[in-house]
């Protein structure tokens, strides 16, 4: 009788091999909230977030006996996230302005809050607002790579393989996405500056 294998750690960085220890419902729960939030933070709407996600998984799961492990888990789904967000975004631009009216993102003031600290809760709401308003701003490319580096902490290397880019490539985006991220930023603090005196 052979002695069961050891478990794969999914939440390690290094590369998983594609081996039997490795499932699809361990996938999922360890990285469903790193597929949300690059969803999320990649401009899909509140209201499609839960389709965006299911759609993303749908893919893991037909897919996941071809991961061979060249890469992290992470880098990969990351790839995968990328492309249903970006076929997304393309059925949203062809929608009339009307459909598109009906789908405006829900305003973060009415999103449900565990938080137990009024004050607290309206600091991270303001600031969620404020960080999705200045990614809005990034046309899609800078926009991808931010987030990849800055948000989830993929390695430009790691980027560049999820987004299918050079690795100069990747980093030139990721620097002008950053001066670009941090001009608005700089003119928002003046503008509310101002607002204020």
């Amino acid at each position: 009788m052979q002695a069961a294998s050891a478990p794969v750690v999914l939440e390690a960085p290094a590369a998983v091999s594609s081996s039997p220890g490795v499932h699809f419902a361990d996938v999922y729960q360890v990285y469903f909230p790193f597929v949300w939030r690059n969803a999320q933070s990649l401009g899909v709407r509140r209201a499609a977030l839960d389709d965006v996600v299911q759609e993303v998984f749908m893919i893991v799961h037909s897919r996941l006996h071809e991961f061979e492990g060249r890469s992290t888990l992470r880098t990969w789904l990351s790839g995968i996230a990328l492309n249903v967000v970006r076929h997304h975004r393309r059925s949203i631009e062809r929608k009339s302005p009307h459909e598109r009216a009906a789908l405006e993102t829900t305003d973060p003031d009415d999103l449900p809050s565990t938080e137990p600290d009024p004050s607290v809760s309206a600091e991270i709401l303001e600031q969620t607002r404020l960080l999705q308003q200045l990614l809005a701003t990034l046309d899609d490319e800078k926009r991808e790579v931010l987030v990849l580096a800055d948000l989830e902490e993929l390695t430009t290397p790691e980027i560049a393989e999820a987004l299918g880019i050079k690795l100069n490539t990747a980093y030139s985006r990721l620097r002008l996405a950053r001066e670009q991220f941090n001009r608005n930023l700089a003119r928002h603090r003046m503008q509310n500056q101002w607002k204020h005196s």
